[in-house]
C-alpha cells in the first residue's frame, strides 16, 4: 500500500474486532473490541497521514479580466500555486451508532504560495503571494460493512470541509491587486480548496484505505491440518461506547472441510478501557480444534523401537518386555512389538478463572510383530492424565505449552498373562515426557494467528484467563512503511 490516509483508519479499522453478542443466531468463535483509547490513537495517526495528502492536492489557476477606475483594464492571472506547509491540530474519531465512525479535524491552517502576473496593454507585471488560510475545518463519516467474501468495506459519506479566513500578502506595492484577488479570487478559492480535501479524503478511503482492509485474512493457516475462518459474521457495528466486529473464529479442516456441529457460545466481556484493544478467544476454538485434530487421526501415535533414545534401558521387542509380562517372551521369541496409542475421544480445553486444563483419555494396544510382518495384538491398556496448558501472546500469534501430571495406566485386556501395570506406566511416563510430548509442544510453539492485517502490531499485553474463554488487552501500533 502506498503511503496515504491508509492509517487514518486502517490502525484502527483493520483489526476490524469481534463482537459480544452474534447475529441471526451464529455467535463469534473471537471477539475483541475497540475502546475510546484506541479512537485517540488512531485519529492521531490519521492527522500525520492526512498532512501528507494535503501536500499532494493540486490547485488550479485563477484568470479574468479586470477593469479597475485607477488603473484601466487588462488581464490578471493566479497561477502556480502550491501547498507549502499544513498545520492540523485536533481531531477526534467518534462513532455514529449503527453505522461507523465520524472523523472530525478542527483549528488547522494551510499555507500556500503561488506566483501572480498582469497585463495592461505592452505593460506587464508579475510577482508571487503567499495565502494563509485559517480556520480549517473537515469532518467526514465512515460507514462500515461487510462485502459477500465476509471483509470489511468502509465508505466515506457527508464529508464538509469548511475555512474560516484567508489572509494573502502579495509582493509589490500593488494594493489594487490585492482588492481584486478579495472581490474575484478568494471566494473561489476557498470553494476550490474545500471541495479539494473532501475530494482526497474520498479518493484516500476509496483507493488506499478500503484495499487495505482486504488484507485482513478471511482465511488463515495454523498447520498442515488446521486452518481458521476469520469471515465475518456481520457487517463491524459501532455501539454507543465500542466499535465491535464479528468474526466466525471457526477451525476447519483444510483438507476436508465440514459444518460444524455445534453452535459456538456467547461470551460476555468485562468493561475494560485501559488498552485499545481487548480479544476474547472462546474455548469453542480451541475445542473444535480438538475434535479436528481427532477426526483426521492427529491424537494418535504410534511407539516403535526406532523412535526410543538410544540410551533408553527398555527396548521394544519380547525379550526386554520380559519384566512387564514373563510370558510373552515364551509365547513370541525375539520378535518386534510396536504401541499404538489411541485417544478414545477429542479432549475438551477446561477454561475457568487462572486455569487452562485438559484430561485426555487414552487406549494404548501392544502389538508383536509377526515374521509375516503381521501384528498380532497382545495388550491394551487404559490411560488417563491432566495436562496443564499455557499460552504466550506474542504481537500476532497465539503460543501454548503443555505441562502434564503423570499418566495413570490401568489394563484392560491382557493375551499374554499377567502384565506389570506399575512398570509400564512409568515407562510410559519416561516416553511422554521425554518425546511425545515435547514434539506436541513444538507444533504448539508454531502459534494460532490473530486476525490481523498488514504493518500493524500489538504490544503491553495483559492477558487474562476467564471463564470459558481467553482475555487478551493491547495496545495497538501502526508500522509505516
Amino acid at each position: 500500500m502506498k503511503a496515504g490516509t491508509g492509517p487514518l483508519l486502517s490502525t484502527l479499522l483493520g483489526l476490524l474486532f469481534l463482537s459480544i453478542q452474534g447475529t441471526g443466531g451464529v455467535n463469534p468463535g473471537v471477539v475483541a473490541r475497540i475502546t475510546d483509547k484506541g479512537l485517540a490513537y488512531a485519529a492521531k495517526e490519521g492527522l500525520v497521514a492526512l498532512q501528507r495528502e494535503l501536500y499532494k492536492i493540486t490547485l488550479p489557476d485563477f484568470s479574468g479580466d479586470f477593469k479597475i477606475k485607477a488603473v484601466g483594464r487588462g488581464q490578471y492571472e493566479f497561477h502556480s500555486l502550491e501547498i507549502q506547509n499544513c498545520e492540523l491540530r485536533g481531531s477526534s474519531l467518534k462513532l455514529l451508532p449503527g453505522q461507523g465512525l465520524s472523523l472530525a479535524i478542527s483549528d488547522s491552517s494551510i499555507g500556500v504560495r503561488g506566483k501572480w502576473k498582469v497585463r495592461k496593454s505592452f505593460l506587464k507585471l508579475h510577482g508571487s503571494f503567499d495565502l494563509d488560510v485559517k480556520g480549517v475545518t473537515i469532518s467526514v463519516d465512515l460507514l462500515l460493512g461487510m462485502d459477500p467474501s465476509g471483509r470489511p468495506t468502509v465508505s466515506a459519506s457527508g464529508c464538509s470541509s469548511r475555512i474560516c479566513d484567508l489572509d494573502v500578502h502579495i509582493s509589490g506595492n500593488v494594493g489594487w491587486l490585492l482588492n481584486l484577488f478579495h472581490n474575484q479570487i478568494e471566494s473561489k478559492l476557498q470553494k476550490v480548496l474545500e471541495n479539494k480535501v473532501c475530494e482526497m479524503i474520498q479518493k484516500s478511503v476509496t483507493s488506499d484505505l478500503q484495499p487495505y482492509l482486504q488484507t485482513l485474512p478471511v482465511t488463515a493457516e495454523i498447520d498442515n491440518v488446521l486452518g481458521i475462518d476469520y469471515s465475518l459474521v456481520a457487517a463491524p457495528q459501532a455501539k454507543a461506547q465500542v466499535l465491535d466486529v464479528m468474526f466466525k473464529g471457526e477451525i476447519f479442516n483444510r483438507n476436508h472441510r465440514s459444518p460444524v456441529a455445534t453452535p459456538t457460545p456467547t461470551m460476555s466481556l468485562p468493561e475494560d478501557s485501559k488498552q485499545m484493544v481487548y480479544f476474547a478467544i472462546s474455548d469453542y476454538a480451541f475445542n473444535i480444534a480438538s475434535r479436528v485434530y481427532h477426526q483426521a487421526g492427529y491424537l494418535n501415535f504410534s511407539i516403535t523401537d526406532d523412535m526410543l533414545p538410544h540410551d533408553s534401558g527398555i527396548r521394544l521387542n519380547t525379550k526386554a518386555f520380559r519384566p512387564f509380562t514373563p510370558q510373552i517372551y515364551k509365547k513370541y521369541p525375539d520378535m518386534k512389538l510396536e504401541l499404538l496409542g489411541t485417544v478414545v475421544s477429542a479432549p475438551i480445553l477446561n477454561v475457568s478463572p487462572g486455569n487452562l486444563s485438559l484430561a485426555p483419555q487414552m487406549e494404548i494396544e501392544g502389538f508383536v510383530i509377526l515374521p509375516t510382518s503381521a501384528r498380532e495384538p497382545v495388550f491394551r491398556l487404559g490411560v488417563v492424565t491432566n495436562v496443564f496448558a499455557s499460552l504466550t501472546f506474542n504481537n500476532s500469534k497465539v503460543t501454548g505449552m503443555l505441562h502434564p501430571d503423570k499418566a495413570q495406566v490401568r489394563l484392560i485386556e491382557s493375551k499374554v498373562g499377567m502384565f506389570n501395570v506399575n512398570l509400564f506406566q512409568a515407562f510410559l511416563n519416561y516416553y511422554l515426557l521425554n518425546s511425545l510430548y515435547p514434539d506436541v509442544n513444538a507444533e504448539l510453539a508454531q502459534g494460532f494467528p490473530l486476525p490481523l492485517p498488514r504493518h500493524i502490531q500489538l504490544h503491553d499485553l495483559d492477558f487474562q484467563i476467564r471463564k470459558d474463554f481467553l482475555y487478551l488487552g493491547a495496545n495497538v501500533q501502526y508500522m509505516r512503511v
